[in-house]
């Protein structure tokens, strides 16, 4: 059975490039789940054709491609067209949220991952040939020991006294699952492993870290739980945020954690600054496992945080907590003696939230009305009128080119009391991301008087936008006679 399975995928592909000229596969929500399911392995490229950098990847992709049908047996790439309406469902079930997005379906899509390798040709041959190795490699000697463990990322290596048997089998399962962001390995001499110890027989596995207790051993092999462990110890106790590109990987897992995010920024270079990361790491082993992750950043690298943050430079040392919800908490100018008393306040509810805000325009008289932070509850919430808010950022284009628009739409409901039209900048000020789920620049939401609120999906013209409204609306609610008009 699998061996026709095989031979009719192979047959599919040879069929599609004898009419196409193309090794790259093009699937689309109709074929894409009877043709992965005939594959042990696929990596998939998910584009809009507008994206400059799916442009630029599409000849390394194709060029990739093209070298790795010659392989035995051939590992095809394959590409789907998100931008198209019947495509989106199909991308938003593997997560999709940008352009190109690559993940590899391994043994018919019983496994998703995500492709965290090079963009140009020869870089992704090489790393769909580690991909498609198999999963752990054995170590026979010192010279595979520096080929397969880099001390300076995380790996993985089993011993055993011989490759066979359940543990094993469960061993090269967990490898399966985890190889695209683990290397594994395995050896029956514990000896010729860094920090060897002569003792070590197994069955047992040892992940080696470049952080805290630098290696970890584990008894356990069900792979359930051995996932877990390996999750759990693959994450540093704070994680450091500067320029090593060794770092960001652990960067990116931080900023993915469901727990809330403690972060303190400083200059490394200064005086105190084993201080405060001395108390830091103090406080964050102190507070493990109440839903708190650590980050410890560079000034110097943490720019962008501090423009996300709506942060300044002479705030610094601080620390700055966000939840899940976006709530964020912030103490500037702090000494390491605040730091536990800081994070004892957080996770009993004491502490005041912190808000980003451009400050309240004094004038705020032209057709389309600026929305910020401290003023959002007024204008939106309280207002008890229909509001069409868009939530823009000054260096997008598609926010330019709306701009005139909008101006237009404000001033056919100038007329109109129960209508307001308003923006907000939305890298310069906090909103509540519950009613706003705002994932690219410009989003418009609209809210009722009734305080219905929906997020607009019509065409970006003046007469759909007009009618949308026209057909939404509601009237609005009584004012009290102390409110200003807007």
């Amino acid at each position: 059975m699998a061996c026709s399975c095989m031979l009719v995928g192979l047959l599919m592909i040879w069929l599609y490039r004898v009419a196409s000229e193309e090794y790259v596969v093009t699937l689309d929500a109709s074929n894409f789940t009877e043709f992965v399911f005939k594959q042990n392995f696929i990596a998939v490229e998910f584009y809009a054709p507008w994206c400059g950098h799916c442009k630029k990847l599409a000849p390394e992709w194709e060029k990739a491609a093209k070298a790795l049908s010659e392989n035995e047996p051939p590992v095809i790439l394959a590409k789907v067209d998100a931008n198209e309406d019947h495509n989106k469902k199909l991308a938003s079930s593997f997560d999709v949220k940008g352009f190109p997005t690559i993940k590899m379906f391994r043994f018919g899509g019983s496994i998703v991952q995500d492709y965290k390798g090079p963009r140009e040709a020869q870089g992704i041959v090489d790393y769909v040939n580690k991909q498609t190795a198999p999963a752990s490699a054995e170590i026979r000697s010192p010279e595979d020991v520096a080929a397969l463990i880099n001390l300076k990322k995380i790996t993985i290596v089993g011993v055993f006294p011989d490759f066979s048997g359940e543990k094993f089998e469960n061993f090269t399962t967990l490898a399966e699952r985890l190889r695209a962001d683990i290397d594994f390995a395995h050896t029956t001499n514990a000896k010729l492993l860094p920090h060897g110890d002569s003792s070590l027989s197994g069955p047992i596995i040892r992940l080696f870290k470049p952080f805290d207790e630098l290696l970890v051993d584990f008894e356990e092999f069900n792979v359930d739980v051995l996932e877990k462990l390996v999750e759990a110890s693959s994450t540093p106790l704070v994680t450091l945020f500067n320029k090593d590109p060794d770092n960001h990987p652990y960067v990116i897992k931080y900023f993915n954690s469901p727990n809330a995010k403690a972060m303190m920024f400083l200059n490394f270079s200064s005086d105190n600054s084993d201080a405060f990361t001395s108390k830091y790491r103090d406080v964050a082993e102190q507070f493990k496992g109440q839903g708190v992750s650590f980050l410890i950043g560079d000034v110097e690298a943490s720019q962008g945080a501090f423009q996300y943050f709506g942060l300044q430079e002479e705030q610094v040392p601080l620390v700055i907590i966000q939840t899940n919800d976006g709530q964020k908490y912030l103490k500037a100018n702090v000494v390491p003696d605040h730091i536990p008393s800081l994070l004892k306040d957080f996770v009993d509810g004491k502490l005041q939230p912190y808000k980003k805000s451009e400050a309240i325009p004094k004038v705020n008289n032209k057709p389309v009305k600026v929305v910020v932070a401290d003023n959002l509850e007024d204008m939106v919430f309280n207002s008890g009128k229909n509001v069409l808010l868009e939530f823009y950022a000054p260096w997008c284009g598609h926010c330019k080119k709306l701009a005139p628009i909008l101006d237009e739409v404000a001033v056919a409901f100038q007329g109109d009391v129960d209508v307001v039209i308003a923006k907000i900048d939305a890298t310069a000020n906090d909103y509540p991301h519950g009613p706003f789920d705002v994932k690219g620049y410009p989003t418009l939401f609209f809210k009722s008087a009734s305080g219905k609120i929906s997020q607009y999906e019509g065409d970006r013209t003046k007469e759909d936008m007009v009618n949308f409204i026209q057909k939404n609306k509601d009237k609005a609610a009584q004012q009290d006679s102390g409110k200003d008009e807007l």
